[in-house]
């Protein structure tokens, strides 16, 4: 395998057992994505899109195939150095926003940092503030999230996942919630930190509209890989 893509799968296989039998969620897989991409993985619901996010995210594991993460596979990983890999190199939007209640906006996206070592400083005070400048809540860091929209919830979930300055953000419909144009201004941000950081961005939507903003567009169907 090649090591100038920052993710790479080779044939990647994932059965799950149900009652009666198996289902087979993804068909050899083959994926390739250069450091400081955009990636839209694209395919309609039942599709094998989240399956395929988890693996790469290392929070499943293929039932055959490889997956490497800038060079390294993810299978011969402990499941310490996994969680290592998930906390400092890689940052996830998921469909469920799953804010800490009890902490604001600032601390929800300071929590982040805490976790992936990151000493509390004024320099992580203010990359946590101008994460949520960012993604247009510079007014909002003291409000809980039951003070908050969905759709505010959800960019304060992207604020988190890129605070650390991860290599690799994965999101998952990062974009469902919002308006049209709030859509398009997350987007923008993740292809500028596509361009100035060089982080790698894999993002799956269902929005047409946004499907141009990608380097790269990655389909599947029925568990395969289009094209």
């Amino acid at each position: 395998m090649d090591s100038q893509y920052v993710i790479q799968t080779t044939d990647v296989n994932r059965i799950f057992s149900v009652p009666g039998g198996e289902f087979q969620a993804l068909y050899d897989i083959n994926v390739q994505i250069p450091p400081g991409n955009l990636a839209i993985l694209k395919g309609r619901s039942g599709s094998g899109k989240t399956t395929l996010m988890n693996i790469i995210g290392a929070l499943d594991n293929p039932s055959s195939g490889t997956v490497l993460i800038e060079g390294n596979d993810v299978k011969n990983m402990t499941p310490k150095e996994r969680e290592n890999l998930r906390r400092t190199r890689m940052g996830f939007v998921f469909q469920a926003v799953s804010l800490i209640p009890t902490m604001n906006a600032f601390q929800n996206v300071e929590f982040s940092m805490r976790l992936a070592g990151i000493k509390a400083g004024r320099e992580r005070d203010k990359r946590v503030e101008s994460c949520l400048k960012m993604v247009g809540l510079g007014n909002r860091m003291n409000h809980m999230p039951a003070e908050m929209s969905g759709g505010e919830q959800q960019r304060v979930a992207i604020a988190r996942a890129i605070a650390h300055s991860p290599r690799i953000i994965l999101a998952d419909e990062p974009t469902a919630e919002l308006d049209s144009a709030m859509a398009a201004q997350v987007t923008r941000l993740f292809q500028e930190m596509t361009r100035k950081e060089g982080i790698t961005v894999l993002m799956t939507t269902h929005d047409v509209g946004l499907m141009d903003a990608g380097d790269m567009i990655i389909e599947l169907e029925n568990g395969k890989k289009i094209g």
